[in-house]
């Protein structure tokens, strides 16, 4: 069984089609993604006792809150720790586990459901199906930038584009799946639960048995890499332990961090935001509409910036982000201001996009930055920023709305300050961007490291596209 989930056995064949490669990771990347459409399951878990409204004893939506908040910060730890073990292990492993990590947290989700018991919810989709979230979203990223060196933008914006789509597909599923199964007696969260942790699990399976990895140091045919005048592209590597000790490292955590924040504040607002700035003109189905645009914007985004990032660098496609995100950001208060919604959602469309391609042009960023080996891992790591922006971005746009009013200002008026707030978070991670550089070679592994380390040699091979 071993053997099975070795990187030997999964290690690729000369005239291997490395185009077979993105939809594996697709495979997962939209079943992990259903956790952006985990709110759907909010209301129908406050009536699993009244069925058809809340009971005393029901959860509140306060309660159940934290279920989506635990699943974010354990898909950062695990990815965090797990990352290394992801490079030393490979990706189908590593797969295969958070395959049964989010299928069976779905699963001991739905015992807590059957029993009503909050802590086995906590513990299934937050705490289990956190870490299948992690591993999930970090495994196939670093394969795909190693079989794309010519294209790794668009290699990674692939995967994590399947993550940002993944709600369009875990939405209308979830909401079927309660329909058909609820009765009398059930709102048909629980069996919903049961069959989708089952669906999840066999689509992500076929994800891990279909992955390949390339041979060490493996090149595409005819293709040359960057010369080595284009320093912002390395053609050594960094140990990830090594890593850490690089000013690199917390400068892209920072960006990261600070473009995140800004972006996943704005988005769990952006229903209640449209109909306040815009009151009597919004009705609640089409801020609805306005929240499915934004995520089509978001998905499109992850793809499109992590793309054009191969042809502009990803430094520049950053600078983009966050300097043009900062002008977007000061310019909504004055939409709201002289009522143009049609300039409003655009601009929040195009804040939505750099949103998402943050997301998907990061991990060819580090793979500029450190070298390709032990992306995965670096990848992993960085992610916490995420787990940190997902509780400072809300916090922020909250507890600033919530000051604004209790001082009299209108509603409609009461997100001015935010935007101008997190238009200045941006312009902090236009000068963390500026000031990375490439990493000093002192950093850099040598070639007798590379048996050391993992036992790999360098042996570079080139393959037919």
């Amino acid at each position: 069984m071993s053997d099975f989930f070795s990187k030997s056995r999964i290690t690729a064949k000369p005239g291997y089609n490395r185009w077979l490669v993105p939809p594996a990771a697709l495979s997962v990347h939209l079943c992990i993604g259903q956790a952006y459409a985990f709110s759907v399951f909010n209301n129908p878990l406050t009536r699993i006792i009244g069925v058809t409204e809340s009971a005393a004893d029901d959860w509140k939506l306060t309660t159940l809150g934290w279920i989506f908040s635990l699943a974010i910060v354990f898909l950062g730890l695990s990815a965090a720790f797990g990352g290394k073990w992801l490079e030393k292990v490979g990706p189908r492993l590593t797969m295969f586990v958070a395959a049964c990590c989010f299928g069976g947290g779905f699963w001991v989700a739905a015992l807590g459901v059957c029993l009503h018991q909050i802590w086995l919810i906590y513990l299934g989709y937050g705490v289990i199906g956190g870490i299948g979230l992690g591993l999930g979203y970090v495994s196939p990223v670093s394969t795909l930038i190693k079989w794309f060196p010519d294209r790794r933008g668009m290699a990674t914006g692939l995967a994590i584009m399947g993550f940002g789509g993944g709600a369009m597909i875990g939405a209308p599923l979830s909401v079927w799946l309660m329909d058909v199964f609820k009765s009398a007696s059930s709102v048909g969260v629980m069996e919903a639960f049961l069959l989708m942790g089952a669906i999840y699990f066999v689509s992500m399976m076929i994800g891990a048995l279909t992955i390949r990895i390339p041979p060490p140091d493996w090149q595409p045919a005819n293709w040359t890499p960057p010369l080595v005048a284009d320093k912002m592209i390395t053609q050594a590597h960094v140990h990830i332990d090594q890593a850490l000790k690089t000013p690199q490292f917390y400068l892209l955590w920072l960006v990261l961090c600070l473009n995140v924040t800004a972006g996943i504040g704005v988005l769990g607002q952006a229903s209640v935001m449209i109909q306040e700035m815009f009151k009597g003109s919004v009705t609640p189905a089409a801020a609805a509409g306005f929240v499915g645009l934004l995520s089509l914007f978001n998905m499109g985004g992850r793809f499109f910036w992590s793309s054009a990032s191969d042809y502009l660098g990803r430094k520049n496609t950053y600078f983009i982000f966050l300097a043009l995100g900062a002008v977007l950001y000061s310019l909504v208060p004055s939409m709201g201001l002289i009522g143009n919604m049609a300039i409003f959602v655009l601009l929040y469309a195009l804040i939505m996009s750099m949103y998402g391609g943050g997301f998907s042009t990061i991990p060819a960023y580090l793979a500029d930055i450190f070298g390709t080996r032990y992306v995965g891992g670096i990848h992993g790591r960085l992610l916490t920023a995420w787990s940190t922006a997902g509780v400072l971005g809300p916090v922020l746009v909250n507890y600033i709305r919530e000051y604004q009013i209790a001082q009299g200002v209108a509603k409609a008026e009461a997100y001015n300050v935010t935007m101008y707030i997190m238009a200045g978070i941006l312009v902090l991670g236009f000068v963390c961007n500026l000031l990375i550089k490439p990493v000093h070679e002192k950093h850099h592994m040598k070639h007798d490291d590379f048996d050391e380390l993992d036992g790999i040699y360098p042996n570079t091979q080139k393959e037919a596209s």
